[in-house]
């Protein structure tokens, strides 16, 4: 029994070696990382392989596989729902409507939401998808990606403008992102849309590439605000990791 949750530890271990390497690692390279001997991450991998878990590549080279998607879209609308009571604190705190959104593929998806109790406030569905490179979240996504990735992320999916304020060119973004990581949170000044501004932080140590925000009209969230809102925002982000538990670190 011992034996069999050693193995089942080092399976798990092997996956998030993959995930944290970008998806994709030569059996060398597992071997590196991990430290186990040759022969048992290959017998690993290969019942991972046989059941959809992960793939082999013809360049032999091992990757994530599609069975995991479902699993991974499952836990992310748990997380949401794990992060309603965070988003609650957020607004009894800051008044403002609070969000969440994980990284899926190159977009930022919403996966909770708790509205603000003002009148006049902002609403995004869940499950909505944006580019990440015009939203506080979306920014504050990225911002945890090494450049490589965020420039590849870039070229796909383009950079529109959506309003004046838009950024459209990767090299200012890219130096968008480092004051992001220098200073805590991102800030969302009418770049998605005019009169609207949003202070996001990353979730850092969740199990996924995730931020929380809080939203609100420019005439109530003003630079100022969006300043002092930030401290909030990123205590709450962190009571929230710690919550989640061992699984988050």
């Amino acid at each position: 029994m011992a034996e069999a949750v050693r193995s089942l530890e080092r399976t798990f271990e092997l996956l998030e070696h993959l995930a944290d390497a970008g998806g994709e690692m030569a059996l060398s390279e597992l071997t590196e990382v991990s430290g186990l001997p040759m022969p048992t991450i290959y017998r690993l991998m290969r019942t991972l392989v046989n059941h959809g878990y992960v793939r082999q590549e013809p360049s032999k080279r091992y990757a994530l596989g599609p069975r995991l998607i479902r699993l991974g879209e499952g836990a992310g609308r748990l997380l949401g729902s794990w992060a309603r009571p965070a988003l609650s604190r957020l607004v009894d705190e800051v008044g403002e409507t609070a969000n969440m959104a994980v990284l899926e593929g190159d977009e930022a998806v919403y996966v909770a939401q708790v509205p603000s109790r003002h009148a006049m406030r902002m609403f995004t569905e869940v499950g909505r998808r944006v580019q990440p490179h015009c939203t506080g979240v979306g920014k504050a996504l990225l911002a945890q990606l090494p450049e490589e990735r965020v420039r590849e992320i870039l070229a796909r999916t383009g950079m529109a403008a959506h309003t004046p304020h838009t950024f459209t060119d990767p090299d200012a973004l890219v130096a968008e992102l480092a004051r992001i990581r220098a200073q805590g949170y991102a800030l969302d000044d009418e770049e998605q849309e005019i009169g609207v501004r949003c202070v996001a932080v990353p979730l850092r140590g969740a199990p996924t590439t995730a931020a929380l925000s809080v939203s609100g009209p420019t005439s109530r969230m003003t630079l100022e605000t969006a300043a002092a809102v930030a401290p909030v925002v990123r205590d709450v982000a962190a009571h929230f990791v710690k919550e989640l538990g061992p699984a988050a670190g």
